[in-house]
């Protein structure tokens, strides 16, 4: 009687085979290894994809917005005129980042740069000087103003930027009926933004400042800052809150106040120390160094940071690096950046 064959195994026929095949089982076994080593060792020096976060934020204050097509935005800069018979202005609040720089006499002028947030009114609109355009060419921006110094009117002409003069586009402005010419000149995002998408204006690309999330000190040395720009009408000083991580602006020793929002508060103070020059004696114009490097002090958290200040050319965005060289990040928020002279002009702090 015939016993059952028992079958066998499949490690044994492995086994087996190798037993009768050992060169090349070796060989094999060899080309396995190296290819498993080589996987391993990519895997190992490929850096890891970060996951994405979901999250956007404004180039022009850093803020979280809603989605992508946000932070491509169009950005608008009015030039607002601070005159005593202009207080309290309209919309300043609102702006991302604000420029203030002397124009004419002794007297500041303010531009506001705008991306999301847009107020319903935003005034006096006054005259451009070139060195504003300095400041908002890197922000690929729309300006409104009512005309300008011949040199400015000269360069936001040529066809580089995109100018919305109220001197063009009169129907975009009006004339308000309580204040007296010429610091009556107003203006909407009504308007604006209908004058901007009928030009195709629609999106600005640009890199803003580095932004961080802002923590106040746990022991502030800078809760009073004074910036003189040497006219007490135009001198200005901020007052630190904690709380809120802010700078409340006072004008003349009174709040600086916007008329439908209240005091102005940024979140970020920076006194930029520039050469300045009078070129136009009958006008009383100004010329302001606004290329090259100088000394500047960020007031942040409640604290101060004298750093310097870069910039390289007119398209180029100013940049603020430390005693190393490293770029200082910029708290979130409303920043606001007083181009005080170094002759008249000062900066101090307590």
């Amino acid at each position: 009687m015939n016993k059952d064959v028992q079958k066998p195994t499949a490690w044994a026929r492995v086994t087996g085979w190798i037993h009768h095949h050992r060169v090349a089982a070796f060989l094999a076994a060899g080309f396995l290894v190296a290819i498993a080593g080589t996987v391993a060792f990519t895997l190992l020096q490929q850096k890891p994809v970060p996951e994405s976060s979901g999250k956007y934020y404004s180039p022009l204050t850093g803020e979280q917005v809603a989605d992508e097509a946000e932070t491509k935005q169009a950005v608008t800069a009015i030039m607002i005129e601070n005159s005593p018979d202009a207080r309290p202005q309209s919309g300043i609040k609102d702006a991302g980042v604000v420029y203030e720089a002397i124009a004419e006499g002794g007297i500041t002028r303010f531009l506001t740069m705008h991306q999301q947030d847009k107020p319903l009114i935003a005034g006096p609109v006054r005259s451009l000087r070139i060195y504003f355009l300095d400041w908002l060419a890197p922000y690929n921006a729309s300006v409104a103003h009512v005309g300008g110094s011949a040199d400015a009117l000269a360069e936001v002409r040529n066809g580089s930027y995109r100018d919305i003069d109220q001197f063009f586009n009169a129907d975009s402005y009006w004339r308000a009926a309580d204040r007296d010419a010429p610091h009556n000149v107003y203006t909407s995002f009504e308007k604006l933004d209908a004058l901007n998408h009928a030009k195709g204006y629609n999106e600005s690309h640009f890199t803003g400042f580095t932004r961080v999330d802002g923590k106040p000190s746990e022991a502030p040395t800078a809760t009073a800052i004074t910036i003189d720009f040497g006219g007490q009408l135009y001198n200005t000083s901020y007052a630190y809150n904690k709380t809120t991580n802010t700078y409340a602006r006072s004008l003349a020793g009174a709040p600086h106040l916007d008329r439908e929002k209240g005091q102005l508060t940024p979140s970020v103070v920076i006194a930029m120390q520039v050469e300045m020059k009078l070129i136009q004696p009958d006008s009383g114009h100004e010329d302001i160094t606004t290329t090259g490097t100088g000394k500047a002090t960020i007031f942040q958290n409640g604290t101060a940071q004298v750093v310097a200040w870069h910039k390289a050319d007119r398209a180029a965005q100013i940049s603020f690096t430390d005693a190393t060289g490293r770029d200082v990040p910029l708290v979130r928020g409303q920043t606001w950046i007083a181009a005080i002279p170094n002759t008249g002009g000062s900066v101090s702090w307590r």
